[in-house]
């Protein structure tokens, strides 16, 4: 296939690429259903529906943002998230990565309803929005990140440092 592709190129053709305009949905395996929703619910989100022949919940936040809970998760990875918490790296989605409103808000919702912080909240790159990390009830890792706001009130914002 590869080769294909490079003799494409070298007869000065062009691959065609697919248009992306947006993420349609996030797949999220989950164990237990209701567990999720107290979870997902507390992000805003509500179930649209359960699929008729498949583990999958539909569920979608006020502003459109979908994501399928697809319940049937049944291996026990031994209280780890095995794309983060081991120290081999396998390849997969290691974290999905929400937009709030306010970064802010979001640590006092979270500290409410007793959500523990596992990562944050931490600034990245040139732009300085702030992040906070947390964990879904089957450990997948959750990025809320806040943008144009003022976060000086914030306090024990740090600057993201590559542990690889």
């Amino acid at each position: 296939m590869e080769q294909d592709r490079a003799r494409h190129r070298l007869q000065g053709g062009k691959l065609k690429r697919i248009d992306v305009p947006a993420v349609d949905h996030i797949g999220v395996r989950v164990r237990d259903l209701d567990r999720a929703m107290k979870f997902y619910g507390m992000l805003g989100f509500e179930l649209e529906h359960k699929a008729a022949n498949d583990a999958v919940a539909v569920v979608k936040n006020a502003h459109g943002v979908e994501l399928n809970l697809v319940f049937n998760a049944n291996a026990d990875s031994g209280g780890k998230n095995v794309l983060m918490d081991v120290g081999e790296k396998y390849p997969g989605y290691t974290h999905v990565a929400l937009r709030v409103s306010s970064i802010k808000a979001t640590i006092e919702a979270l500290r409410e309803h007793g959500v523990r912080i596992t990562q944050g909240p931490v600034s990245f790159g040139r732009d300085g929005h702030v992040s906070v990390f947390v964990r879904d009830p089957d450990l997948n890792v959750v990025e809320l990140r806040g943008r144009e706001e003022d976060l000086s009130s914030i306090g024990g914002v740090v600057q993201y440092i590559p542990q690889n």
